[in-house]
């Protein structure tokens, strides 16, 4: 997969912050309709504080099986600061993402979308990196407020922004348990998102491409 370089991942906070700025103008919030047939799930772990592991895997949809992985080890360079994740993260997914052979159709990234105080998470930044369309799939919310889903498999409430715009949604994939928080990262529309996120999750809370990558990440088979 091709990807490109937006910017210097040698930079402050401060600097990250001023980058994160000027990429949210980039990211598009629509949908061109492609048939997807292939989805790559994306992760990180810290095998120790100098050292940050990228995993990809990348899935048949909807049948999940998985087609190819990826893992890419890297030094870790950016503190962690809230609200900076991608400046952590998105070096080595970049990395992954870039040794993959095949051209996936959606990343999925296990961080916020548009749901980040500057509406630039970490599945902004790896859309326009890739240039591809890119969802981010949370376990927990950064920002935003929002009224709990329904229990039953598939509802989901809005996530809204400081002045009540919808910047995600927070999700049920399985009945009864916690549910996921889901916005746009790149080249997609939230309800083209939702939609992936739940073909995705056929048996756990966690869609079958992120839970591979994390078991990837973090040394367990896939």
């Amino acid at each position: 997969m091709k990807i490109k370089q937006l910017h210097s991942w040698d930079v402050t906070p401060r600097e990250a912050r001023a980058i994160q700025e000027s990429l949210r103008e980039g990211v598009i919030a629509s949908w061109n309709k492609i048939s997807v047939k292939t989805v790559v799930g994306t992760d990180i772990s810290f095998p120790s504080k100098n050292e940050v592991l990228a995993a990809a895997v990348v899935v048949a949809y909807p049948e999940m099986e998985v087609l190819e992985t990826k893992i890419r080890r890297g030094p870790n360079t950016f503190p962690y600061v809230p609200g900076l994740l991608s400046f952590r993260e998105a070096p080595m997914l970049a990395e992954v993402l870039g040794a993959l052979s095949a051209e996936p159709d959606v990343i999925l990234c296990d961080g916020q979308g548009l749901a980040h105080p500057r509406g630039m998470g970490l599945a902004c930044h790896v859309g326009l990196l890739a240039d591809r369309a890119a969802i981010g799939c949370a376990k927990s919310r950064l920002f935003g407020t929002f009224d709990p889903p329904g229990e039953a498999k598939g509802q989901w409430s809005a996530l809204l922004g400081k002045d009540g715009e919808t910047i995600g949604a927070v999700l049920r994939t399985r009945f009864g348990v916690s549910p996921v928080y889901v916005s746009i990262g790149h080249r997609i529309t939230l309800g083209v998102a939702l939609d992936i996120v739940l073909n995705c999750s056929p048996k756990y809370r966690i869609p079958e491409p992120l839970r591979l990558a994390h078991n990837l990440a973090a040394g367990r088979p896939v």
